[in-house]
């Protein structure tokens, strides 16, 4: 086996807002996720405003390869990902 090597340090952030349909408000909402290890880190949050979804996420590699000893935790640092990816938010009718 050999280390993971990336191409590059990188940095990707992303915001996405979404509006909640009329009639609907937010009942539950994902928790926040913040994972950092020497190699890369990952931080993402969604947060109401008003009738406003909005998520915003952080990827970044910091170090071009990943020796051997630290493939389990680059392993699980790529499924917090794809869970956090998975996450939604819950909408419920709105009581006037």
């Amino acid at each position: 086996m050999f280390p993971v090597e990336f191409d590059g340090p990188a940095k990707n952030m992303d915001t996405i807002e979404i509006t909640v349909p009329a009639g609907y408000e937010v009942d539950d909402l994902p928790p926040a996720v913040d994972v950092d290890y020497s190699f890369a880190s990952y931080h993402s949050k969604t947060e109401a405003a008003g009738n406003v979804l909005r998520y915003t996420r952080t990827f970044e590699i910091k170090e071009l390869s990943v020796p051997l000893n630290k493939m389990d935790d680059l392993k699980k640092f790529y499924r917090i990902i794809a869970g956090d990816e998975r996450n939604t938010a819950v909408l419920k009718p709105a009581v006037h």
